[in-house]
């Protein structure tokens, strides 16, 4: 497509021409999109994730940050992961070391930050939210900002309680993004982020959040320290979610593995 004057409609109507029943179809089934299902009402094009990111690759840079809520309002998920991956691919253009501490790289961070959390509700699907959060909202929190003061830093208060509201909204999809954004810290070797949200949604009903739940503690483990992932499961293991547990100690060998689902059927 061509990227001269580059629109949110003259992107949606190419996503359109691109239209895949076969896969349509396909897609709707795996992403649950049926009555009382998690994804229930939404709606595909048919698009594979790597057409979707050829788009975003040819567009992105010069893509207008005010037409982004365009495309997160579209019915189409593949439109929604169009914008979100436009927002993914600018936020990390500003996130390089050597812009980190850049007043002018922050603020705009900053706007791209405000503009996904306005419009979180619109990555309403698991890989909506796994394809951007941790490369947004996760490098965010390792980044200086101005929001929480006046000031370039790093606001540690403002960003916990920014989290916590993801965290306790009644949004499945918000909830998600506040365990699944710390997949970016872990692998800068901080666990502290990982580990306040495992606690927080350690009894969570949904499996989605049970998955996302026991797949951090795993990177955790894997990325920093399995002791430290050990440490938590003895405090923990007996009372967490089989399906938490079970994606929590796939790193672990094959004994040790059974022992932890030992415990949980002892305890």
């Amino acid at each position: 497509m061509t990227t001269e004057k580059i629109s949110a409609s003259d992107t949606i109507s190419y996503l359109e021409s691109l239209r895949n029943e076969k896969q349509r179809t396909a897609l709707m089934r795996f992403f649950k999109t049926g009555p009382g299902q998690y994804g229930e009402g939404d709606e595909f094009l048919g698009l594979k994730v790597p057409q979707t990111r050829e788009v975003v690759k040819a567009i992105a840079k010069d893509f207008p940050l005010e037409e982004v809520p365009e495309l997160l309002m579209s019915k189409w998920h593949e439109v929604r992961l169009c914008g979100l991956l436009i927002l993914v691919s600018k936020f990390e253009k500003l996130a390089t070391k050597r812009l980190a501490h850049h007043a002018e790289a922050a603020h705009r961070r900053d706007e791209i930050l405000t503009l996904y959390l306005q419009y979180a509700e619109r990555a309403n699907n698991w890989d909506l939210v796994d394809l951007s959060t941790h490369k947004i909202l996760g490098n965010w929190l390792l980044l200086p900002t101005f929001l929480g003061g006046d000031e370039l830093g790093m606001h540690e208060e403002y960003k916990v309680k920014v989290m916590d509201e993801l965290a306790a909204s009644p949004c499945l999809w918000k909830q998600r993004m506040s365990m699944v954004c710390t997949w970016k810290t872990l692998q800068q070797g901080d666990s502290w982020w990982c580990l306040r949200y495992a606690e927080v949604h350690l009894h969570h009903p949904h499996d989605l959040m049970q998955k996302a739940v026991g797949w951090m503690l795993r990177e955790m483990g894997k990325r920093i320290s399995m002791d430290l992932l050990r440490e938590f499961l003895q405090l923990h293991a007996h009372k967490m979610p089989r399906t938490t547990l079970r994606y929590a100690i796939e790193q672990m060998d094959e004994e040790e593995r059974k022992r932890w689902m030992g415990c949980a059927n002892r305890c």
